[in-house]
């Protein structure tokens, strides 16, 4: 930047050499003084003095741009350079306007633009070292400038997409977290049995197998056998001990 510094200071420290001074105009040759001393507020209402008198002077609009760089006032600087440039496109000092405009735009850190009319300066001058060297430079940091808006592009699209994948895990770790809490609930419940249903409860007739039917009826028929015998005996007893009574 140092360089480029260097560069502008040269290139406008006397903006007068581009153009031969109208002695004419007192306004002018008074605001040259004063930008050669620094005063460049004071060469500014000069300058403007002079356009009222003569809104289309070259020389008073060129130099009032220069002055206005010097005010930092970059803006009006372009505006003006600009304006200029496209007036005297096709004279021979269009490189050396364009280089100038180059140079507002470098201040203002437009590098697409410094880029541009450097080009337009090298194409109207091609032995302008100063301008070659300003050109390298601001296509450097142009280059630069794309790079790291690339870089920030991707960025964003990298911190977009793992935003993405994040949402879609937590959303498939709570999808499995309920299909878990389901299946769990579903467990619990098959594994429960009804509290009014006796433990030890024998299957419904409608649910028991053949073979389990016909081992249940011999099964009760043995019984019903059995209690029949039993009452046959009893019965028996009592008959005898009736008849031995009667003998007494």
């Amino acid at each position: 930047m140092k360089k480029i510094v260097s560069i502008l200071v040269f290139a406008l420290l006397f903006p007068l050499c581009l153009f031969a001074v109208d002695e004419r105009v007192k306004d002018i040759r008074k605001g040259n003084r004063d930008f050669a001393q620094s005063r460049f507020r004071q060469a500014e209402l000069d300058y403007r003095k002079a356009l009222v008198k003569d809104s289309s002077s070259v020389d008073a609009n060129y130099n009032l741009a220069n002055t206005l760089y010097r005010l930092e006032d970059y803006e009006q600087a372009e505006k003006l350079m600009k304006s200029v440039a496209e007036s005297a496109n096709q004279s021979e000092y269009k490189a050396d306007f364009q280089y100038n405009l180059g140079n507002v735009s470098v201040a203002k850190e437009d590098w697409g633009a410094a880029v541009e009319a450097y080009k337009q300066a090298l194409l109207a001058n091609p032995g302008d070292v100063d301008a070659k060297e300003n050109y390298i430079y601001a296509k450097a940091k142009y280059d630069e400038q794309q790079q790291q808006q690339q870089q920030n592009q991707q960025n964003q699209q990298n911190q977009q997409n793992q935003q993405n994948q994040d949402q879609n895990q937590q959303n498939q770790d709570q999808q499995n977290k309920d299909q878990n809490k389901d299946q769990n609930k579903q467990q619990q419940n098959q594994g429960q049995q009804p509290q009014n249903q006796p433990q030890n409860q024998q299957e419904s007739p409608s649910q028991m197998t053949p073979q389990a039917a016909q081992q249940m009826l011999q099964a009760i028929q043995e019984k019903e056998k059995e209690t029949q015998e039993k009452v046959k005996k009893e019965k028996a007893a009592l008959v005898g001990k009736k008849t031995r009574e009667k003998n007494w």
